[in-house]
């Protein structure tokens, strides 16, 4: 059915603020948003919810909408049947969670659209992910579906109930608390061996089907070379990294990574662009060219990030969600070419170009229907440009050149097709990991317009989504909405400590600190442990979640145990030190019985573990270049490191009275010098960056 604003049709979801709501306001499926109406409305006419969860650039979830929910007959059915709830997963990541955990539970399965029947308590009894229309191939579709919860629930609603109670029961219990148990000692080699056993070697990444970049794993990778020098490891990470950006995932003319690869190989994308990608993929090449100086990382780093500010930048400082994968109701339309539009644009460098990135007369883009060739190609590369290079006798520099050229001719006859939806709704959390990319980047690359872009975001969102040190998590239109959650906080305060990094402007730092006291007064559990995902004076979806296991995007948890590792040592303040690792004793269970699913936890593990620093490089006021060192440092892959600058322009009064030693730390013989202390001793002041970097040990791949 093709895909129209049916404006006979308005329900409630006419004034919401999300866009994936937007996009069904006119279905003629009664849809209400979450809330109180819906449940009441349930309860008063002994109904079933039908809860339906999904975003506004998910490719299933179009598809779902078209075929069902935008049918007149699906919609009277729907609506004859059930209240239904619509949520966007985005904006609702609590609700979305709970659910999703229960899809898991019951199929051993999940993703979007999610599908759930409910209670009019809100208590599901079925759940599953996409319905086509009509039944096929075995598979129950909407329309019978519908039919069997309606003489279910007429003619024995008590199995219904019971089987919703079973259902929460166990979802409670997998809830509870499991016994501390010691981490074992070589927990690194055991995640590393997970990882080398899980690892494509022809292909990089992990598993043999589909592939998600997962960078958290390269983070892991990064930091185990670091600890051990096993090579191993590095090569794991170079491997994933070049064949991640040559694949059809990342786009060729546009920039950006795409969401994930359907195959092994990274070719064919699932075309959808999330900023969180953006930001996680971003740092991950970042230090990988910390690591390597490898230039080829550094060009996708700033190809990253000119996508990243030419498209997803709001005129307010933001960075908004998502780009869908479809366009004009044709998932992957808007990224494909055909062999003729590339002679057309390119002319006499279209046949160098077609050799280059696999352009093909037939197209090799699959009908996802049928599995035949559309005539369609995904630009991607099946070997180095170095190699290229070697056989047409040009030098890297003159192909690149070449590339570059050939790609802003593209670029412009793309920019006229009909671009793909954008998600234009700004998320605290995600923009943190953003925050904390661009950030990094300035450092490393001393770029500045990507710090005052991290800049602009961050000031954004304190003036916008924060008050009385509370975040909000979505911003669209002027209006702020949604309690912040777990991470929201997390994301946000290691994109500001990455910040205070870069740019040593006290604000950024005191606001981290700030924001960390109400994470723990709102979101800790004091007496076992943990941060809930929610606050304690948050809705409750059937339970109060804590969840540890990386996906996607790491855990809240994960990241604000580094989080409070790194506060702690800027501070100086051990209690922090103390939540850190009361926070690793209460997922210990889960981290040792599953370590690949914790990568992250296992990085602050590795800082906890140490050996770590804190470096304070105080200078005298008249030092005009006392902001260079940091930049020095930024050179080299220092990730147990925290750094503060103490100059005329530095405002840390707050943070003096907190932090006696601080006080004593002055310039020595007029010059900038430099404080370093381990997790085990601090060092003689120095003012030769050379003997920090002794003892900084800044091991890279050249030299290892």
């Amino acid at each position: 059915m093709v895909s129209t604003e049916k404006k006979e049709y308005e329900n409630h979801l006419i004034n919401e603020k999300s866009p994936y709501l937007l996009q069904h306001a006119h279905n003629p499926v009664d849809w209400y948003p979450w809330g109180d109406e819906a449940f009441e409305k349930a309860e008063k006419e002994n109904k079933p919810i039908f809860l339906s969860i999904g975003y506004s650039t998910c490719h299933w979830c179009h598809v779902m909408a078209h075929e069902s929910f935008e049918d007149p007959e699906i919609g009277e059915m729907i609506n004859r049947v059930f209240v239904p709830v619509k949520v966007d997963r985005e904006e609702r990541p609590d609700i979305d969670s709970t659910y999703m955990h229960v899809c898991q539970m019951m199929t051993g399965s999940g993703g979007w659209p999610l599908t759930l029947i409910l209670t009019p308590e809100g208590k599901p009894f079925f759940a599953g992910t996409y319905f086509p229309k009509e039944s096929r191939y075995g598979s129950i579709g909407l329309k019978d579906l519908i039919l069997k919860v309606e003489i279910l629930w007429r003619n024995n609603p008590q199995e219904a109930q019971q089987s919703a109670e079973q259902i929460v029961n166990v979802l409670e219990k997998t809830a509870q608390v499991e016994k501390k148990e010691d981490i074992p000692e070589d927990i690194f080699e055991r995640t590393f061996q997970g990882l080398k056993d899980t690892f494509d070697e022809i292909n990089g990444g992990f598993g043999k089907l589909q592939k998600f970049p997962t960078p958290h794993n390269l983070y892991f990778l990064l930091r185990y070379w670091k600890r051990s020098l096993d090579m191993g490891a590095w090569n794991m990470v170079k491997k994933t990294l070049d064949k991640m950006q040559q694949g059809g995932i990342y786009d060729h003319v546009g920039f950006g990574f795409h969401r994930y690869a359907i195959d092994p190989e990274w070719i064919v994308p699932h075309f959808e662009k999330m900023l969180y990608d953006q930001g996680l993929i971003s740092l991950a090449y970042l230090e990988a060219f910390q690591v390597s100086g490898d230039k080829s990382y550094e060009k996708r780093v700033r190809e990253i990030f000119e996508y990243v500010l030419r498209d997803l930048r709001s005129s307010e400082g933001g960075f908004y969600s998502a780009e869908d994968a479809d366009s004009e109701g044709v998932e992957g339309k808007f990224y494909l070419w055909s062999k003729k539009e590339i002679e057309d644009v390119l002319e006499d460098d279209a046949p160098l170009m077609m050799e280059i990135y696999n352009i093909k007369e037939a197209g090799n883009f699959l009908d996802e229907s049928t599995g035949e060739k559309t005539g369609k190609n995904i630009l991607y590369q099946d070997k180095p440009l170095e190699d290229i290079c070697e056989d047409k006798g040009l030098s890297l520099n003159q192909l690149e050149d070449k590339i570059d050229k050939w790609r802003g001719k593209l670029f412009k006859v793309r920019e006229k097709r009909i671009h793909p939806h954008k998600d234009d709704k700004i998320l605290t959390d995600w923009n943190g990991l953003m925050i904390a990319a661009l950030a990094k980047g300035a450092q490393v690359l001393n770029e500045k317009k990507y710090l005052q872009a991290a800049e602009s975001a961050a000031d954004f969102i304190l003036k916008e989504m924060c008050a009385d040190k509370r975040l909000m998590h979505r911003y669209r239109d002027g209006e702020s909405a949604v309690t912040g959650y777990l991470d929201d906080y997390a994301f946000f305060i290691w994109g500001l400590l990455e910040l205070y990094q870069a740019n040593f402007k006290d604000k950024y730092l005191a606001a981290a600190y700030k924001l960390n006291q109400s994470l723990l007064k709102y979101f800790f559990d004091i007496e076992e442990g943990g941060f809930y995902f929610t606050p304690e004076d948050g809705e409750k979806i059937l339970i109060r979640k804590k969840e540890s296991f990386d996906s996607a995007i790491p855990s809240g948890n994960s990241i604000q145990t580094l989080n409070l590792l790194k506060i702690s040592l800027l501070i100086e303040n051990l209690e922090l030190k103390e939540y850190a690792i009361k926070n690793i004793d209460h997922f210990s269970p889960k981290i040792k019985k599953s370590q690949l699913a914790h990568t992250q936890f296992i990085n602050a593990l590795d800082f906890e573990w140490g050996p770590y620093w804190n470096l304070v490089i105080s200078c005298p006021e008249d030092e005009p270049k006392s902001r260079e060192i940091p930049l020095i440092l930024g050179k080299y892959f220092l990730p147990k490191l925290t750094l503060i600058l103490k100059d005329k322009d530095s405002e840390l009064e707050w943070l003096l009275q907190i932090n006696e030693s601080l006080k004593a730390k002055k310039p020595v013989d007029n010059k900038c010098t430099a404080y370093l202390c381990s997790d085990e001793d601090c060092k003689n002041p120095s003012t030769q960056i050379e003997d920090i970097l002794t003892y900084l040990d800044p091991k890279t791949i050249s030299n290892s």
